[in-house]
């Protein structure tokens, strides 16, 4: 048998933890001061891309490369991505990594293997499977380990 008063109860419960977590979300909304919603983009309007961030770049080493951990492994990205958008029709990468405003920007140039299909065909832009370049590249980051690693790269071993 249900006891209906205390499932009552549990309604109301309910009803004021949604309240309060409307409540929560309402105080957090900004405001212009005519009462409009503000957006966290500021004044762009939804068909602008970001602007790009400001390339804040690591210390390299005297080389100017990062050091691999194995044979094949894609180079390290120098610098903060964390605004940069990649969606399926921008990749704010390429405004600097493309040719020729790699030349402008002082960036490498994407790889010659990013212009081929899975077929091996050149193409004219980045091939769609490489697209996305925070699937095989990622930032450097001088972190702590969180575990105790004893690996060594290849040429360590020799």
């Amino acid at each position: 048998m249900i006891n209906t008063k205390r499932l009552a109860g549990f309604h109301w419960v309910a009803f004021a933890l949604c309240l309060g977590a409307a409540g929560v979300f309402l105080a957090n909304i900004g405001f212009a001061q005519d009462g409009r919603p503000t957006s966290l983009r500021g004044d762009l309007g939804l068909e602008s891309p970001n602007p790009p961030p400001p390339v804040v770049k690591q210390d390299l080493p005297a080389d100017g490369m990062f050091g691999r951990a194995y044979r094949q492994q894609p180079p390290l990205i120098p610098h903060l991505i964390d605004s940069y958008q990649v969606t399926k029709d921008f990749n704010q990468c390429m405004t600097c990594h493309d040719w020729p405003a790699n030349i402008k920007a002082g960036a490498p140039k994407v790889s010659e293997t990013h212009y081929n299909d899975r077929e091996g065909n050149r193409l004219d832009k980045i091939s769609g499977t490489r697209f996305f370049c925070t699937q095989c590249h990622v930032p450097q980051e001088n972190a702590k380990p969180l575990v105790n690693n004893t690996f060594r790269n290849a040429t360590e071993v020799k």
